[in-house]
């Protein structure tokens, strides 16, 4: 995971890198240009002071040959010839072995030929200078400026790591405050005091933001605590009130066939009241003790409570079950997970069909045999009905992913080979193992 200071960091070193390629081939053309420039000035005055020497001597035509043989010999890179005529003059480069030094290799130079009329002939003056190693030196620049950039890099993140420590100390001081909230001990975390602007109308909108969660916790939280005495009661002296008129003598078969599908309407509204009240209390966090649990023995007691209602309608079932795993979980829940994934797998099996479920120390399967693939968009979404040949309150699976979010685990569905399976994996690196 990046930090936020440190990717600003990485892009001006890339970009100050790309400017530093850049900037040696453009150190070579601007130095190479110069000293083009500065040799072809030397060159033009010594050509211009030579030529004036000669005719500021005035010799005759014996003397000015003797003088031109002895100027050649002495000075090889500065050749005076007779030529048949004048012409403008011109610049050469060349490249050729050092005559003195053979190891160094060749060498660069730069002439120029200019033309001139001593004693009514003509004649070329030739002047070379040896162009200083452009690459030497520029190798040298930019040793040099590799060298800077380094400790200008360095003293940048340096910078960066004491700087960001400091500005940023009243943020982390935040999230600190924010990770260890909790809303079931309703304490109201302490935000740092500073005088960056920034960060001051983050705690603001935080402490605002925080009372309004805990505000609306302790509404449902009340809301939960309530609703089940408000609601049950009624319930059941509506339930009460039904039996008792089923055992009125006076009561025909009619009526009798309306109470008991009264009665099963308000079953089911009271199984979903329940579900409701579950979820919620899940939601508001009232089930985080969990201790360790011995998912084994916990499995096979739901097992036996579900297997008379399995044989009612023909199912078999199948366990893998191993000893003795082990989870930190809560029981209850545990409990109320198992039960909905068999409550489903019974609902959706096929007559004469068996039900597997197994248990490791990786993840609990239950699957069953099928026809039909669940609509996977629906499964565990509350209300929502994922099969319409066996409709059912549409709590049940919401409630298993409920839970598994509660524990860290993950809850997934497949349908391969005419079976059903749902799965729940248990987390590896969770406060339950």
């Amino acid at each position: 995971m990046n930090k936020l200071l440190d990717k600003p960091l990485r892009l001006f070193t890339l970009y100050a890198f790309l400017v530093l390629a850049c900037s040696v081939p453009a150190y070579f053309a601007i130095i190479d240009y110069i000293w083009l420039n500065e040799i072809n000035e030397h060159n033009h005055i010594v050509s211009e002071s030579t030529k004036k020497n000669l005719q500021a001597l005035k010799l005759n035509d014996q003397e000015l040959k003797q003088s031109i043989l002895l100027w050649n010999r002495l000075k090889p890179e500065t050749q005076l010839r007779e030529v048949s005529a004048l012409k403008a003059d011109s610049l050469y480069n060349l490249y050729r072995k050092n005559q003195y030094i053979p190891a160094k290799g060749y060498d660069r130079f730069q002439g120029r030929v200019s033309y001139f009329e001593l004693n009514g002939k003509k004649y070329s003056l030739t002047v070379e200078t040896n162009v200083e190693e452009t690459h030497e030196t520029i190798l040298a620049i930019t040793a040099v400026t590799v060298f800077f950039f380094i400790v200008l890099l360095t003293g940048f993140i340096l910078l960066n790591k004491r700087i960001s420590s400091r500005l940023w100390k009243p943020f982390y001081h935040s999230l600190g405050q924010i990770k260890s909230f909790d809303l079931n001990s309703q304490v109201r975390p302490v935000f740092e005091k500073t005088d960056i602007a920034e960060f001051m109308e983050m705690n603001q909108s935080l402490n605002k933001l925080i009372e309004g969660n805990i505000m609306a916790y302790r509404q449902q939280r009340e809301f939960t605590e309530n609703a089940s005495h408000e609601l049950q009661t009624p319930m059941a002296i509506v339930q009460s009130k039904l039996d008792l008129l089923l055992q009125d003598p006076s009561v025909s078969s009619r009526q009798s066939r309306l109470i008991d599908q009264i009665q099963a309407a308000l079953s089911r509204v009271s199984r979903i009241n329940k579900n409701l009240l579950l979820l919620a209390r899940m939601e508001n966090q009232q089930f985080r003790e969990k201790e360790r649990t011995n998912l084994t023995a916990l499995l096979e007691e739901v097992l036996e409570l579900s297997e008379d209602f399995a044989y009612e309608r023909g199912l078999k079932l199948k366990t893998r079950i191993e000893e003795n795993i082990t989870k930190a979980c809560n029981k209850m829940l545990f409990e109320i997970m198992v039960s909905n994934l068999l409550m489903n797998a019974v609902l959706h099996s096929e007559h004469q069909g068996s039900i597997e479920v197994l248990l490791d120390q990786q993840q609990l399967r239950i699957s069953n045999q099928g026809s039909v693939a669940l609509l996977e968009d629906k499964l565990f979404k509350r209300f929502s009905t994922a099969s319409s040949q066996n409709p059912g309150t549409g709590l049940g699976l919401a409630i298993v992913r409920e839970i598994c979010m509660n524990h860290n685990w993950q809850v997934a569905y497949d349908f391969q080979q005419g079976r059903h399976t749902f799965s729940v994996l248990f987390a590896e690196n969770g406060i339950q193992n």
